[in-house]
């Protein structure tokens, strides 16, 4: 007869290799790297990995040196480099890197952020320049470029008044000629007035003031004296008197200072 032999020792046998396979490939670490089969404990903030750990030893940790840093626990073996604020990327120190944390870098004066990290930037740049015509409608900030807007019309901006745009000069308002309209980026442009548009406003002016003396002398003085003479005619005047012809003798009299003329000579 055959003896029965049970198979169910072999198959738990089994079982329990396969186990063990699987588990040593899904070995983890929570809190520690894995190194083969070992767990080692990470290596402190503003420290880095000296040497692994062993089934004997911990992990072996030295402090970073100046001029790196470590923010987090790690098991890194070297500490990473601080960052370096250069003006040629338009940046200026804000905060210095220590043991734990890298530097923090800002714009400069005048420039604005074009790339951020963390509480900090990598490279900045110059706000724009408005233009002759503009002006600045928002200013840049160490966030934000410049806004420019164009001067509306009656304005100018020559690129020195960046921050609103200027009247144009009203010449008249001063007493005088417009010699060259203004522009968006130019003012107006203002001279002495012509000789000639001086004389056709002060001429008229003469000839009106002598009128009225003329006049008023005429008035109050200018009347022809009786020179006893019968049969005189006006006939115009004379050096602001009034000119008579005497119908007999043919002469013409003026009061004062007055001139016989013979009259078809």
């Amino acid at each position: 007869m055959f003896e029965f032999q049970p198979v169910f020792p072999n198959v738990l046998t089994s079982q329990i290799l396969v186990m063990s396979v699987f588990r040593g490939h899904t070995l983890t670490c929570p809190t520690e790297y894995q190194i083969g089969n070992q767990c080692c404990q990470m290596c402190p903030a503003g420290s880095r990995v000296e040497k692994d750990c062993t089934e004997f030893k911990q992990t072996s940790c030295l402090p970073c040196t100046e001029g790196t840093f470590m923010t987090h626990p790690t098991h890194f073996m070297r500490c990473l480099s601080c960052l370096r604020c250069y003006a040629d990327f338009g940046l200026k120190l804000k905060t210095p890197c220590t043991a734990t944390s890298d530097t923090v870098c800002e714009p400069l004066e005048g420039f604005y952020c074009l790339f951020f990290i963390e509480d900090g930037c990598m490279e900045a740049q110059k706000h724009s320049s408005c233009q002759p015509g503009q002006y600045i409608s928002l200013k840049g900030t160490a966030l934000s470029d410049t806004e420019c807007s164009n001067c509306s019309d009656g304005t100018f901006s020559d690129g020195t008044l960046l921050t609103s745009c200027q009247p144009h000069t009203q010449c008249q308002s001063l007493n005088l000629q417009l010699i060259k309209p203004g522009t968006a980026s130019t003012d107006a442009e203002c001279g002495e007035q012509s000789s000639g548009a001086v004389i056709g406003i002060v001429v008229p002016v003469i000839c009106s003031v002598v009128a009225g003396i003329s006049l008023l002398i005429l008035r109050k003085k200018g009347r022809c004296k009786n020179t006893g003479m019968i049969g005189r005619q006006f006939i115009g005047h004379c050096r602001g008197k009034i000119r008579t012809l005497h119908l007999l003798s043919k002469t013409e009299v003026c009061v004062d200072h007055c001139f016989h003329t013979k009259v078809g000579q």
